[in-house]
């Protein structure tokens, strides 16, 4: 049986992988999980709900070490791996260390590398950082590149990649998405009870990237005071990343608000349950650009640059960037404008059907003959 290492480590992509792994399991195909553990808890939280058992858990993750030092652990890490096991392919997922690690590694194995969610650029090697190096390296690296849009298909034949071994398939988020949505209904709305919020009567926050630490957070921060004192009606949720540098500015600025709701990381359960919920989201994720659209939840993107433009062309999304003012302006004119709210809520989907996965495996079949 041809066996298909599956590469990953935060919990972005942990929900991105989890079609794809249960996909494998309901074909002639062997899937071989090795979990770096780059987002310990977070990534177990993902692992459980999709009842996914890693075959090879790295725990890699030391506290504040740098990215030299986690990009050195990982490589000797999964090269460990490799070392014991002959795999026929491995599938690596999006942007993050864990990604490019796993895609070298295979390469110095001979191994073929799928790179799911491929193609996605901001054309800033420092936006988001490091994220968009590690993106465009296991470009480099991979055979196969399973791009979520003809938009990143365009990049990456632009940067000489043969047209043939491009598959636009979707992204396999929203194949998780509707699952969740699917089979765990119930849950879904029990969770926001549970935290005392209604449909609707909600801004929901994530914010932790790497370029946004320091003043820019302490701007959006500031922002969504502003914000509250505008609008009486409505709550901010706010699920803070583990990460002392997010933790101690979120906390200092926005503890002691009586209308926000700070809470610790959540599993994709529960987030699933405060996106389908919420009036509109702030991010600087880049997920949640995809997840958003699919729920009709409009998005304003805390960055410069975004790797998802499709959502800005497609209306689902809009930049506003970090500045305090920006913020507060951009989202109390969606907010006070039912035209443009509805406008960005009905935008279609750029990011596909929920399909992405089993195009993936069909291809994944093609390959490796079986």
């Amino acid at each position: 049986m041809k066996k298909v290492a599956l590469i990953f480590g935060t919990r972005p992509e942990a929900i991105k992988m989890a079609p794809l792994y249960h996909a494998l399991k309901n074909s002639k195909m062997q899937p071989v999980v090795i979990a770096t553990a780059q987002h310990r808890e977070m990534l177990d939280q993902v692992l459980n709900l999709f009842e996914i058992t890693p075959d090879y858990d790295l725990n890699i993750m030391k506290e504040r070490q740098s990215l030299p030092e986690l990009t050195s652990r990982l490589i000797s890490s999964i090269d460990r791996v490799f070392a014991e096991v002959s795999f026929d392919f491995a599938l690596v997922q999006g942007d993050t260390t864990s990604t490019f690690a796993g895609s070298l590694v295979s390469f110095y194995h001979k191994v073929p590398v799928g790179h799911v969610e491929a193609g996605l650029r901001t054309m800033d090697i420092y936006n988001p950082f490091p994220e968009e190096v590690n993106r465009r390296l296991t470009g480099t690296i991979a055979s196969y590149h399973y791009a979520p849009t003809e938009e990143a298909m365009k990049n990456l034949l632009k940067e000489g990649i043969n047209r043939k071994n491009v598959l636009v398939t979707g992204n396999t988020v929203i194949d998780a998405l509707l699952w969740t949505l699917e089979h765990k209904k119930n849950d879904v709305q029990k969770f926001r009870e549970d935290i005392n919020v209604g449909k609707g009567d909600y801004i929901l926050i994530t914010m932790h990237r790497r370029e946004n630490w320091g003043k820019p957070m302490s701007q959006v921060m500031k922002a969504i005071k502003d914000i509250l004192a505008k609008k009486p009606e409505l709550k901010v949720v706010f699920p803070v990343h583990l990460n002392p540098a997010v933790r101690e500015i979120v906390y200092a600025e926005l503890k002691e608000h009586k209308r926000v709701i700070l809470l610790e990381p959540l599993d994709y359960l529960p987030f699933v349950s405060l996106m389908e919920g919420s009036k509109l989201i702030l991010t600087d994720s880049g997920g949640i650009q995809e997840e958003a659209p699919a729920l009709g939840k409009p998005t304003l993107v805390l960055r410069k640059t975004t790797e998802r433009p499709e959502a800005v062309k497609a209306g689902t999304a809009k930049l506003i960037g970090t500045e305090r003012t920006k913020v507060v302006e951009e989202t109390l004119r969606l907010l006070n404008s039912p035209e443009e709210y509805k406008e960005m809520a009905k935008a279609a989907n750029p990011f596909g059907e929920g399909k992405a996965a089993e195009k993936i495996i069909s291809h994944l079949k093609n390959v490796l003959g079986v």
